[in-house]
């Protein structure tokens, strides 16, 4: 295992009775990035989570998270890990305040920094509302505020922003790359590409159970084998999309030499377009 990485998957499978959730999986995460975890409903995201954090048993192959291994965590390594999903339950009929000071309690953690994240999420007007009266986006984020009660080493996200407005899911956004600025490794499960784009350092393609790319988000645009093209926008005001092969390239030219050309795009693909193509699926 490197000393940088914090998570390490050497040839992970599951199976559940006949079905093979994840293929034989190979990833390691290191040390302060955003680990985009990428793919439809039932691809084995939640499912590895769920092995990675001791919440379930591989069938075979070797899991590792902060250096132990995770059919072994301890309550030391539990003490350094946040986790979000959509299990994350709340007290319904307890304050925003005192959801969190229970865990607050279980973990020794000092009541001001209590506080000091409900500011930081936004829930500090909120405090004394009941959590049953909560909004989706408000829930989420209290549920973040207590998985980052205790400063942990890594925070696994399981589709954290699934089904907030896009003014709740930008401010998520935000609050996460403060944390990982802060040095808290991210794993973070997603069908959403246009949010991994923004927020991942790295990402994996999974699909039936199988990591079909991995790479960053850029490099796994550009590294797809297709066409390539670009999107020119004229002074008349209109877009030309043109080829980048030795017939495009000449009538670009000439266009530029006649200073017909406003703007030049390359017309890259987006991760959902190269997921797409990769595995023939929409991300549902």
């Amino acid at each position: 295992m490197s000393h940088t990485s914090v998570i390490e998957v050497r040839d992970l499978v599951k199976q559940f009775k006949n079905q093979t959730a994840l293929n034989h999986l190979d990833f390691s995460v290191e040390s302060g990035e955003i680990f985009g975890f990428l793919g439809p409903s039932g691809a084995g995201k939640t499912t590895t989570i769920k092995i990675l954090t001791g919440q379930l048993l591989a069938s075979s192959g070797e899991t590792k998270l902060l250096g132990i291994a995770t059919d072994a965590l301890t309550q030391d390594i539990y003490q350094e890990v946040g986790i979000v999903t959509d299990n994350s339950g709340l007290y319904e009929n307890v304050s925003v305040y005192h959801n969190m000071k229970f865990f607050a309690d279980l973990l020794k953690v000092d009541k001001k920094r209590i506080d000091f994240l409900l500011e930081r999420v936004g829930l500090a007007q909120d405090k004394k509302k009941l959590a049953r009266r909560l909004s989706k986006g408000m829930r989420q984020r209290l549920v973040l505020a207590r998985a980052l009660l205790h400063s942990p080493k890594v925070l696994f996200l399981d589709e954290p922003t699934s089904g907030l407005d896009p003014a709740t899911a930008q401010a998520i956004h935000k609050l996460l790359k403060e944390v990982q600025a802060e040095g808290t490794t991210i794993f973070l499960t997603t069908h959403n590409m246009e949010e991994a784009t923004k927020l991942c350092d790295r990402v994996a393609l999974l699909n039936d159970g199988k990591i079909v790319s991995l790479d960053t988000p850029r490099n796994t645009c550009l590294n797809f084998k297709r066409e390539r093209k670009l999107e020119v926008g004229l002074k008349d005001k209109s877009q030309v999309i043109i080829n980048q092969d030795p017939a495009g390239i000449a009538q670009l030219n000439e266009w530029l030499s006649q200073d017909l050309v406003e703007t030049i795009h390359s017309n890259e693909p987006t991760l959902e377009e190269v997921f797409i193509a990769k595995t023939g699926r929409e991300l549902l």
